[in-house]
């Protein structure tokens, strides 16, 4: 037996606002977007190189304020890549004692994200 990929299910409530979080301030890309007709709710996948997140306004999916760690190998060039023209956050990077530096935000839909990095044996500061 072989597990493979896991992909998050985040619960959204609005296109626009999922949109604007997701592609315009994180700078993921939509790789397919589904309804079963044109006034029923969006499922749709995003992708920012490796990572791959399913959104879904549908009811019955997920619920809101889910929790997603994210590994990174560039903290501070993400951070420095991420839109200055969203204005609902301006995310830092910080320091944790368990060895990682952690950049966190959340969606308009209480899903916190956060993106970290495994800080190198040496490097920790004696944390």
């Amino acid at each position: 037996m072989t597990l493979k990929q896991v992909i998050p299910v985040l619960r959204i409530f609005d296109e626009n606002k999922a949109k604007e979080f997701y592609l315009q301030f994180l700078g993921f890309n939509v790789d397919w977007e589904h309804r079963f007709e044109a006034d029923l709710p969006l499922y749709l996948q995003v992708s920012l190189d490796r990572c791959v997140l399913h959104l879904s306004e549908h009811h019955g999916d997920c619920s809101p304020g889910a929790l997603v760690r994210i590994e990174l190998e560039d903290i501070e060039l993400f951070r420095t890549a991420l839109s200055t023209s969203y204005p609902y956050a301006r995310p830092g990077i910080e320091e944790r004692p368990w060895g990682t530096r952690e950049l966190s935000v959340t969606d308009p839909f209480f899903n916190k994200l956060i993106f970290y990095q495994h800080i190198p044996s040496g490097m920790d500061g004696g944390l």
